[in-house]
């Protein structure tokens, strides 16, 4: 695995119902929901990972921070991107953000740890 910073993966998504915090239950209204949002910040930084990561590899989140600055309303496109600033080991740390057409919505850091997925899902399952 040779992993270092500036590795990069973005997202387009148009807010759908099932995107909601209305519809999640994280809140009562039908803009994009903190639990979404994060959700798709860490696709971001997987498949930043793609084709990276040595075959039987994978990463599973360790550490989130994020600041959810700006609603999105049903119909609003969000890009989501992320990039890798930090490698230490088998660390990762990702910087991401959120954009729509008017605002900065969301922005953030995801720690990462690089494992072997079996031996994951071993101890996983015990």
């Amino acid at each position: 695995m040779t992993l270092a910073p500036g590795l990069r993966a973005k997202l387009l998504i148009m807010v759908e119902r099932e995107d909601t915090a209305e519809k999640i239950g994280s809140g009562d209204v039908p803009v994009l929901a903190t639990p979404r949002l994060l959700a798709l910040a860490e696709q971001a930084t997987v498949r930043a990972l793609g084709q990276v990561l040595a075959p039987g590899e994978t990463s599973v989140g360790t550490r989130i921070e994020l600041e959810h600055l700006a609603a999105s309303p049903i119909g609003t496109h969000v890009e989501i991107g992320a990039e890798l600033t930090g490698v230490d080991g088998r660390r990762l740390t990702f910087a991401f953000q959120a954009q729509d057409t008017h605002a900065m919505v969301a922005r953030g850091t995801i720690e990462r740890i690089v494992v072997d997925r079996d031996r994951f899902l071993t101890r996983a399952t015990r």
